[in-house]
């Protein structure tokens, strides 16, 4: 509870900041400074709180317990990281610098809400905070139609997802009588209601629209690309994990008793989002549209979480979002030096800044799951967790063949600045500073690829 105080407040002192405030590098610092003390914030709650005790606050409405801390530290130093790498690129984005900042701490906000909520309107809200400000963040390069367009078709979309979820949520109502989603009752029921099982697809639509899951993946690539970057990298990172946080709860702590209705469609669905994300990822030219293509592919992956009902998921999820999220992170960051934003631009990129080079083959290395990287480790979680399920085994050897069509594009990338002769061009001088947090960053992708568990410390 703290932790959504202070983001909420945080947010309204960078808006006010951001009125007052006219340097832009003023503002990133102020900004900088106030998602250190929101980090703070995290950790001080983290400390105080107590292992196994569950605090409710609103009548069951909010249940803040040890592990949706931990997730909410975890998500916010993601953020910090995102600010320290992409500080610069983000002022130059627009003239409304500090906004931008205040939008990325009300979609912390959806963000604690996601990972905390009991109740399905707690929920509905949680998922609007964390929406509302990325369509406006995609708009924000009003120089570029691209942009524009990306903003639009994101909000429509967005209104469109929501309003099934609106549907779900009154049909689940409807079958149960309750809002408060540990209380539905329907492992006392010999039969289930339809209207239940209506509302749950609904919900699984709506879910997989907020998640980039196929077939309700259409708008990603043209949003993510027409984007601004920095904001792309954000988008689908933070946000991402967020909304998979809520998906995950809701579905293990509601439905977990009638897995059985709905583990197939999701299983369908995950795999033909693994088969989507991956085949059309090998026929992009641009860098960035397939990194668009290849969170769709991701997303695959982090669907196994909420398909495997088990304590294992929890765990699986939590080691996917972050070694995910420091990977792109730092897969953006690499491309936000370059002035050319397709394979080419990569060109003989090893031969004029070999550093560069260096940690963005380790963060190609994670998103492909090469063994001692973070990304390896996290899919390794996840397909154990599939196994334990018992009746999935087909959909984690799909998986598998999936991950090796991955390797073809993201390594095209490595082929591209190592064995390709070209003049990269940089849209500047790479300063001692972005060595030391791209090297940092590549340094955090190995250690938790060496050892996982330092993201899931004893008590959470």
């Amino acid at each position: 509870m703290k932790a959504i105080i202070a983001a909420t407040v945080l947010g309204i002192i960078m808006m006010y900041a951001g009125f007052m405030v006219k340097e832009k590098k003023t503002i990133l610092s102020i900004a900088t400074l106030l998602f250190v003390l929101l980090l703070g914030v995290n950790v001080w709650e983290l400390m105080t709180a107590k292992a196994g005790v569950v605090e409710t606050l609103f009548h069951y409405q909010l249940v803040i317990s040890p592990f949706s801390i931990w997730f909410n530290t975890l998500m916010t130093a993601g953020t910090l990281l995102y600010v320290l790498l992409m500080g610069n690129d983000i002022i130059n984005v627009g003239k409304n610098v500090g906004e931008y900042f205040a939008l990325f701490f009300f979609i912390l906000v959806g963000v604690y809400l996601l990972s905390s909520f009991n109740n399905m309107l707690i929920m509905f809200i949680g998922i609007e905070i964390l929406s509302i400000p990325q369509y406006i963040l995609a708009g924000s390069d009003k120089r570029n139609l691209k942009s524009s367009e990306a903003s639009l078709k994101y909000f429509l979309m967005g209104a469109f997802s929501t309003g099934i979820l609106l549907m779900g949520i009154t049909l689940i109502y409807g079958a149960t009588g309750e809002f408060n989603i540990s209380s539905f009752s329907f492992i006392q029921m010999q039969h289930i209601n339809p209207l239940a099982l209506t509302g749950l697809l609904f919900l699984i639509i709506s879910f997989s629209f907020k998640v980039s899951a196929a077939p309700m993946h259409f708008w990603t690539p043209d949003v993510y690309d027409g984007s601004p970057t920095p904001f792309t990298a954000f988008m689908a990172t933070i946000g991402k994990a967020a909304a998979f946080m809520g998906f995950l709860r809701l579905f293990h702590t509601s439905f977990a008793s009638i897995s059985g209705s709905w583990t197939m469609v999701l299983a369908i669905i995950t795999a033909a989002t693994l088969f989507v994300g991956n085949i059309t990822a090998v026929f992009q030219q641009s860098v960035k549209r397939m990194l668009a293509y290849s969170s769709i592919a991701q997303a695959g992956f982090m669907l196994f979480a909420v398909v495997s009902v088990s304590a294992m998921a929890w765990q699986g999820l939590i080691v996917y979002a972050v070694a995910y999220t420091i990977a792109t992170l730092g897969m953006f960051a690499v491309l936000l030096k370059l002035k050319d934003y397709t394979f080419d631009g990569f060109n003989g990129l090893a031969k004029k800044e070999p550093f560069l080079a260096f940690v963005a083959t380790i963060f190609v290395f994670s998103l492909t799951g090469i063994p001692l990287t973070a990304g390896f480790m996290a899919k390794y979680m996840m397909l154990q967790a599939a196994m334990t399920q018992g009746n999935l085994m087909w959909l984690v050897i799909f998986a598998l063949l999936m991950a090796a069509v991955s390797a073809y594009y993201y390594f095209r990338v490595i082929i591209a600045m190592y064995f390709k002769q070209g003049d990269t061009e940089m849209t500047g001088e790479i300063c001692i500073t972005d060595k030391i947090l791209l090297g940092f960053t590549a340094l955090l992708v190995l250690l938790i690829g060496i050892a996982p568990q330092i993201l899931l410390p004893k008590g959470i």
